[in-house]
């Protein structure tokens, strides 16, 4: 079976997915998600010069000169709480009292923090302290300007990104839907965790693992179902999450033993394969097809191999789905240690990374293999060891592709 390369694999799956049609959805719903639209203000925050402090609003004019031994003393005729308008405009001589958030009056240019004031009597205010014309006043805009670029699309959503949304009045936000995913495993071997296993069977664990890094890329997970090795079974199982779902994600029966009919039972129920077989190590089996009106994602049934086929095809395809693209920020790092690899293909070795001394980064590789399970934990990014050669010594150069602070960026319908 002749192999696709990597990048021209991947590219050919992402070239049939297209992006879901955006929906309206409370901002709370939208935590996580990604923006359908550009964020403009709607209004400037304040929208009006308010108070930073509590305390009095003057003329500047007024205290010049005041220290604690010579005080301005005066008048107070207004007292202005946040989301209260101010009764009158502050004359020559005359003071309002203010509270934080509160709208300034008219004729008033500073604020006198309380601590800075003495009360003699009602009605009237010792100012101890000469403040400049702007002290301790929010002008308008000074946070966020009505018409100034706030939120780009694409962006995935945080907690306070939905703040400033709803500071600028706004119920809802207009959203990719989340990808509906169901995951198949597949194997008469495996043991569902919480029943006795012996050791022959093997606890399934990929139902959980692939579910967790489907979540982990914005999908909702609608079901989650295990499937023996018989075709019958199977079959139903392929047929029923493929047609109630937007993807299906299977994991085992991938390769070419006698017992791997995952592919073929596709073939026969009309899929037709954008990917299969990938110069991959691991996770050269994985495969993507098209089924009714969805997308079936075929991964191995080893967790090292799934993690990294998941992780360079359904990762990508539902982000697609959600309208973005992943863009990961590679570093040029030193291997710690000499790999040899099988020259036509791209290897994607877990790892860490360290600046030594000199300022150099070097990666400490891990253990690999298809099976393993720890490999991931922790773990800072891939060492890429790309096509072409089959040795690399210690402290040969290659890429690191990290996997903290990615970029999302959108992408066209």
């Amino acid at each position: 079976m002749s192999l696709t390369p990597l990048s021209t694999a991947r590219q050919d799956a992402l070239d049939a997915i297209r992006p879901a049609n955006p929906v309206y959805v409370p901002l709370l719903e939208a935590l996580g998600r990604f923006l359908a639209q550009d964020i403009v203000a709607a209004r400037s925050l304040p929208g009006c010069p308010v108070s930073a402090m509590d305390g009095y609003a003057v003329r500047a004019e007024d205290t010049s000169g005041s220290n604690r031994d010579r005080p301005a003393r005066l008048r107070v005729v207004d007292t202005v709480y946040a989301g209260h308008l101010p009764s009158r405009t502050l004359q020559a001589g005359e003071a309002s009292r203010i509270f934080t958030g509160a709208p300034l009056p008219e004729g008033a240019n500073a604020i006198v923090r309380q601590e800075a004031t003495v009360v003699p009597a009602e009605g009237l205010v010792d100012v101890c302290v000469a403040v400049p014309p702007g002290k301790d006043i929010r002008p308008t805009g000074e946070d966020i300007l009505e018409g100034m670029p706030l939120l780009r699309a694409g962006q995935r959503i945080e907690a306070s990104m939905l703040g400033v949304l709803a500071s600028m009045g706004d119920p809802q936000v207009l959203v990719r839907p989340r990808p509906r995913v169901a995951v198949l495993a597949t194997g008469d071997e495996l043991v569902p965790p919480g029943a006795p296993a012996l050791p022959h069977q093997v606890y399934e664990s990929n139902l959980v693992l692939v579910a967790a890094l489907a979540r982990e890329a914005g999908a909702h997970v609608v079901e989650q179902r295990r499937a023996r090795d018989e075709d019958e079974e199977l079959r139903a199982a392929l047929r029923c999450l493929a047609g109630g779902t937007d993807v299906l994600i299977t994991t085992g029966g991938a390769s070419v033993g006698d017992k791997d009919r995952v592919k073929s039972l596709l073939a026969e129920l009309g899929a037709t394969f954008l990917v299969d077989g990938v110069a991959l190590k691991p996770g050269k089996p994985v495969a993507v097809a098209r089924l009714f009106d969805g997308t079936v994602i075929v991964l191995p049934g080893n967790p090292g191999a799934a993690t990294v086929a998941f992780d360079q095809f359904a990762r990508p395809l539902l982000l697609r789905y959600q309208g973005v693209s992943e863009e990961r920020q590679r570093v040029r790092v030193r291997l710690d240690a000499e790999r040899h690899k099988q020259a036509g293909f791209t290897y994607l070795i877990t790892g860490s990374l360290e600046t030594r001394e000199d300022g150099q980064v070097w990666t400490r590789m891990r253990s690999q293999g298809a099976g393993q399970h720890l490999q991931n934990i922790g773990a800072e990014g891939y060492a890429v060891l790309p096509p072409g050669r089959a040795d690399f010594a210690a402290g040969d150069e290659v890429d690191f592709e990290r996997f903290d602070r990615p970029r999302f960026l959108p992408v066209e319908p």
